[in-house]
């Protein structure tokens, strides 16, 4: 099955493209969808820890089985504001 990635901010910064396809198994959750884009692009593996994943616009746990066409968005902490 064929999943789009989409990155967003230091993801999108770091891997120098806004979105990538990536085929995997069925039955494939989002957590091997990470592992994936992680030995793809090991300059944002450090920061999938602390991300959060949006399956077709809908934030989703790492167990989420994916399905295909599905988008997923890989989403950094973001910080900023005043203090």
């Amino acid at each position: 099955m064929h999943v789009r990635a989409r990155f967003f901010a230091a993801h999108r910064e770091r891997t120098k493209i806004g979105h990538v396809s990536v085929e995997l198994p069925e039955g494939t959750m989002v957590r091997g969808l990470v592992e994936r884009v992680a030995e793809r692009f090991p300059e944002i593996a450090p920061m999938l820890g602390t991300t959060r994943y949006a399956v077709n616009r809908e934030y989703a746990p790492l167990t989420t089985v994916l399905q295909n066409g599905d988008e997923v968005a890989f989403i950094p902490p973001v910080a900023g504001g005043e203090r």
